[in-house]
């Protein structure tokens, strides 16, 4: 995984009025790896992410990706912070799927895919269109391109946002709990998307419940708890032989 980290964070220190949230966290992820993050609500898992791609702003430390720091400019010594607009323009190189799907309810899959690349990177339309629609067939749904979110499973309008992520080509994709909102029996349709994905070797942070694919599709495996990271490691290792108590303690529940 040699190479400068995509993603570096070092001491980084998150608080929402007097709840510390995030109590500085160290981590890195590399180019094409596919790092897992697991542990109780709470601990500062979605947070984390959410300041990754600066929908919150951290309060202390440094956070970077792809070698650019997140938010902020360096010069000098000082740190200045950047304008929305570039905010946007970073933002716009990080994919994120959320819990819920976020749909626009009202535009089919296709539209809902290509809307950001016209709009945001002024693509053409042709272009977008094209795109969005090797982008709904790589996801399983080439035949849902007219359809709307209304008329799709939970599974599929998943599928339809990661699709729609990937439309901007996110060099980073960020994925907050995306199965947890699934029924069961749907879960696996959208995990098959993101093992295709990590197979790719798109650069993936994902935090979720689904140990199965922490421990196949994870290149590394971070425990979170209370804000820090207690334990980091294989997915494998951390999962089978947990060096800290905490550790061992979250995966007797879950496993």
């Amino acid at each position: 995984m040699g190479g400068k980290p995509m993603v570096q964070a070092e001491a980084v220190h998150k608080s929402f009025g007097r709840l510390e949230v995030l109590r500085g966290i160290d981590l890195e992820v590399y180019p094409r790896e596919v790092m897992c993050m697991i542990g109780p609500s709470g601990s500062g898992k979605s947070t984390f992410l959410r300041c990754i791609n600066h929908l919150e702003k951290i309060d202390a430390g440094r956070l970077s990706v792809d070698g650019e720091l997140v938010g902020y400019q360096q010069r000098g010594d000082k740190l200045y912070e950047l304008r929305e607009s570039e905010v946007c323009q970073k933002r716009s190189e990080i994919g994120m799927v959320f819990q819920r799907f976020n749909l626009f309810p009202h535009k089919t899959a296709l539209e809902n895919v290509t809307e950001a690349p016209i709009l945001v990177k002024r693509e053409s339309r042709s272009a977008a269109v094209d795109r969005g629609r090797k982008l709904l067939e790589r996801v399983g749904l080439a035949e849902k391109v007219d359809a709307y979110p209304n008329q799709l499973s939970g599974g599929q309008q998943q599928r339809v946002a990661i699709a729609r992520a990937l439309a901007m080509q996110p060099k980073l994709m960020l994925f907050d709990e995306p199965t947890s909102a699934l029924d069961p029996e749907l879960v696996g349709e959208v995990l098959d998307v993101m093992r295709g994905l990590a197979e790719d070797g798109m650069t993936m942070v994902v935090v979720t419940h689904e140990m199965g694919f922490a421990r196949e599709v994870g290149d590394s495996l971070v425990f979170m708890d209370g804000g820090v990271v207690v334990e980091a490691g294989k997915p494998r290792d951390v999962l089978t032989k947990p060096q800290h108590e905490r550790t061992r303690s979250f995966l007797s529940k879950v496993l």
